[in-house]
């Protein structure tokens, strides 16, 4: 099987670094997975799950907040703003994180900035929802 070499960073980190199949990401423009061989490419990325498929046929998925993914010479490099495995998500954080950020919507305060509270809820929905997911189809 063809691989390449894929790396997830955040601020914090190296979070994922191996050989891959396969790396699907959550782009600003719609989904897209990157497989051997792939073009050269740069592109943003939005809230939502990346799929990672390793090189041995494991599969493993992170909830990413955004960022970059590069390419370049079959080699994957993806700067991610935030990103976890989605079986480390502490779904209670995530639930306080989706009601703090609703209740700055709601709020009448004009000092509130309602597009990083927009940011806030969709990360922390995301989060629940993709942990839920997770849980489900691995019990």
């Amino acid at each position: 099987m063809n691989s390449f070499k894929a790396q997830i960073l955040t601020p914090e980190g190296s979070i994922f670094d191996d050989e891959v199949s396969g790396v699907k990401v959550p782009g600003e423009m719609g989904s897209f997975e990157v497989k051997t061989l792939h073009a050269n490419i740069i592109s943003s990325l939005e809230v939502g799950d990346i799929l990672v498929r390793k090189a041995t046929g494991e599969e493993q998925y992170f909830a990413v907040t955004g960022g970059f993914v590069e390419v370049v010479d079959s080699k994957l490099t993806l700067l991610a703003e935030a990103a976890e495995p989605v079986d480390e998500i502490d779904v209670e954080r995530a639930k306080e994180a989706k009601q703090r950020a609703k209740e700055r919507l709601d709020a009448e305060d004009p000092e509130i900035d309602k597009t990083r509270a927009r940011k806030a809820l969709e990360r922390a929905e995301d989060r629940i929802k993709l942990s839920a997911y997770f849980n489900l189809n691995n019990q």
